[in-house]
C-alpha cells in the first residue's frame, strides 16, 4: 500500500501532504471556532458548517497521518486489522460528509422556499436530530463493508493499489467474484450515494423554481448567493468520490485512482474552510474579529 515508490519524490511528498494536512486541520477548526465563538453564527446553516468541518478533520486525518508516516519511513505495510480499522473510520466520515451535504441542501431548501416557517421547521432540536440520522446512517454504511469484508477470507501480502485502504479496493480483494464486488460497490453507492443526490438534486430544483418567481433581479442574486458555496462543496466531493468508488468497478488504472482519492481525500477537505470563507462576509468578518483580539 503506497502513493509512490520513486525515493526522489519521498520528500516532495512528505512536505506536499504535511503542508495540506495541516491547512486542512487549521481551516477546518477556524471554522469551528468562528461558528462557536459568534452568537449570530448560532444558526441551522453554521450549525452545519461546523459540523460539516469536524466530519472533513477526521475525514481526512483517517488517511493522510498514516500516509505521511509511510511515506517517513519507507514502511508501506498495513496489518489487516488496522486495514479494517482505516476503512471503518474512512466509510463514517465520508458517509457523513454526504448525509451532512443533503442536511445542508435541505436547510437551503426551507430557507428559501419557506422564509416564513424556517425557525419553526429547523429549530434546534431538529438540526440535533439530523446530525444524529446522519452519524447513525454512516456507522450503518461503514459496518455494512466491515460485514461483507468479513464474510470473506482473510488476505494476506497483497497490494492495494493506492495510499490507504480504499473500500472499493478491498472489496476486490475480499471477493474472488469480481461480480460479487461490483454487486456490493453499486448496491452500497446507489443506496448511500444516489439516495442522497437525489434529496440535493430535489432541494435545488425547489430552490431555483422559487427564486425564479422572484421579481427583483438583486433578490434572485442575494437567494441564489447564499446555495453557491454549498453546491461548490457539492460538486467537487461527489465529482471525485464517485468517480473514485463507482469507477473502480469498471476502469483498472490504479494511477488515476489514486490521484482522484487525493482529489477527495485530501483536496476537497482542504478546499471546504476557504469556499466557505471566501465568499461568507459573516464569517470573514468573525475570523478578523478573532485575529485582531489575539493580536
Amino acid at each position: 500500500m503506497g502513493f509512490s515508490e520513486d525515493p526522489d519524490l519521498q520528500p516532495i511528498l512528505f512536505g506536499l501532504f504535511l503542508s495540506m494536512y495541516l491547512v486542512t486541520v487549521l481551516g477546518n477548526l477556524l471554522i469551528i471556532l468562528a461558528v462557536s465563538s459568534n452568537s449570530h453564527l448560532h444558526t441551522p446553516m453554521y450549525f452545519f458548517l461546523s459540523n460539516l468541518s469536524l466530519a472533513d478533520i477526521g475525514f481526512t486525518s483517517t488517511t493522510v497521518p498514516k500516509m505521511i508516516v509511510d511515506v517517513l519511513t519507507q514502511n508501506t505495510v498495513i496489518s489487516y486489522e488496522g486495514c479494517l480499522t482505516q476503512m471503518s473510520f474512512f466509510l463514517i466520515f465520508g458517509c457523513m460528509d454526504d448525509m451532512l451535504l443533503t442536511v445542508m441542501a435541505y436547510d437551503r431548501f426551507v430557507a428559501i422556499c419557506h422564509p416564513l416557517r424556517y425557525s419553526v421547521i429547523m429549530n434546534l432540536r431538529v438540526c440535533i436530530f439530523l446530525v444524529l440520522v446522519s452519524f447513525f446512517v454512516s456507522l450503518l454504511e461503514s459496518q455494512l463493508h466491515n460485514l461483507v469484508v468479513l464474510q470473506f477470507t482473510n488476505f494476506k501480502d497483497v497490494t492495494i493499489s493506492n495510499f490507504f485502504c480504499d473500500p472499493s479496493q478491498v472489496l476486490s480483494l475480499s471477493c474472488s467474484d469480481a461480480f460479487t464486488s461490483n454487486i456490493v460497490i453499486y448496491f452500497v453507492g446507489a443506496i448511500f450515494g444516489f439516495v442522497p443526490i437525489s434529496g440535493i438534486l430535489f432541494s435545488y430544483y425547489k430552490i431555483v423554481s422559487s427564486i425564479l418567481r422572484i421579481p427583483s433581479s438583486g433578490g434572485k442574486y442575494k437567494a441564489f448567493s447564499t446555495c453557491v458555496s454549498h453546491l461548490s462543496v457539492v460538486c467537487l466531493f461527489y465529482g471525485t468520490g464517485f468517480g473514485v468508488y463507482l469507477g473502480s468497478a469498471v476502469l483498472h488504472s490504479s494511477r488515476n485512482s489514486t490521484v482522484a482519492s487525493v482529489m477527495y481525500t485530501v483536496v476537497a477537505p482542504m478546499l471546504n474552510p476557504f469556499i466557505y470563507s471566501l465568499r461568507n462576509r459573516e464569517i470573514k468578518n468573525t475570523l478578523k474579529m478573532l485575529y485582531s483580539k489575539t493580536v
